[in-house]
């Protein structure tokens, strides 16, 4: 089992240091992979007005900070020796795919072989706006990112011609030295769920407590088979909510986690308290008991 931490995109600020010091705090204790979720814009309230968006109301607006993920990693590349960095979720649809290629491959190289690429498709329609993309094709086009993606990252020249990408003996230098690993996030529907099937090399799915986690990967395990893809041998990443009192609880969660095939597991509290520090001591401490939990 490897051990995440998320890195608290909206409460740490815009202080270099203060940024470095915590992922090397999270590094020195142990965690195995750092957690950075992906939003470019935000937008005003009123914009949601009457707009179904999956929430009871949006989680984050115009004034809500998000560090560029790749920005940030390729800043602590230099920083860390040893932590892996994840997106949990980039939101690929709304980005072009030959760019994201390259600045993927960018912090690979510059980590070491250290980037895990999750992606998504988003819920927020203005951001897709913003950006000029299409929101409503987002699920299909996703798909076609990531095999153009494997491409530019493992031949010298790409031609390719599909519903959104039509290349033509083009290429990206440096390439990465290795197959960067491709998971997909987000809900539990079997539309997303036969897309993990078909192109991801792992999930990660937004279990919530008190969802039946047994039920939901016994249907993703039906959809790798129908596939010819065994579950063994595919990554899965989820994450137990560390809430100070109820620690019997929440490894009982890991433990069950674990016997379903987990390979990843976030550790921290949701919502988190205190500063960013405060909240990282916590997830150490909460690290350190299931650690031992989880070999026994």
């Amino acid at each position: 089992m490897k051990f995440g931490v998320t890195f608290p995109q909206r409460e740490i600020g815009t202080d270099p240091v203060a940024i470095r010091d915590f992922v090397q705090a999270a590094e020195g204790a142990g965690f195995d992979y750092l957690v950075a979720y992906d939003h470019v814009t935000g937008a005003h309230p009123d914009r949601f007005i009457g707009r179904d968006v999956g929430f009871p109301s949006p989680p984050y607006l115009y004034d809500c900070q998000f560090h560029e993920p790749f920005t940030l990693f390729a800043y602590l590349a230099g920083l860390t020796t040893r932590i892996e960095f994840t997106t949990s979720i980039l939101i690929l649809p709304q980005r072009q795919t030959a760019l994201v290629a390259k600045q993927a491959a960018e912090v690979d190289l510059l980590s070491g072989g250290r980037l895990r690429l999750g992606v998504g498709v988003g819920w927020n329609f203005t951001e897709y706006e913003a950006l000029n993309q299409d929101f409503h094709t987002r699920g299909a086009r996703q798909e076609e990112q990531i095999i153009v993606l494997r491409k530019l990252w493992a031949e010298e020249l790409v031609s390719f011609h599909g519903r959104w990408h039509h290349f033509d003996r083009v290429g990206i230098a440096p390439r990465p030295t290795r197959p960067i690993p491709v998971w997909i996030g987000g809900g539990l529907t079997d539309p997303l769920m036969k897309r993990v099937a078909r192109v991801a090399d792992g999930w990660m799915p937004l279990l919530f407590p008190g969802q039946d986690a047994a039920e939901v990967f016994g249907r993703l395990r039906s959809h790798l088979e129908h596939q010819g893809r065994d579950i063994a041998s595919f990554g899965l990443q989820a994450a137990v909510w560390t809430q100070p009192g109820r620690e019997a609880d929440w490894i009982g969660n890991a433990k069950r986690l674990q016997s379903l095939g987990v390979t990843h597991l976030g550790v921290g509290e949701f919502p988190a308290r205190g500063t960013p520090s405060e909240a990282l001591a916590r997830a150490i401490a909460a690290k350190q008991l299931l650690a031992p939990a989880l070999q026994d």
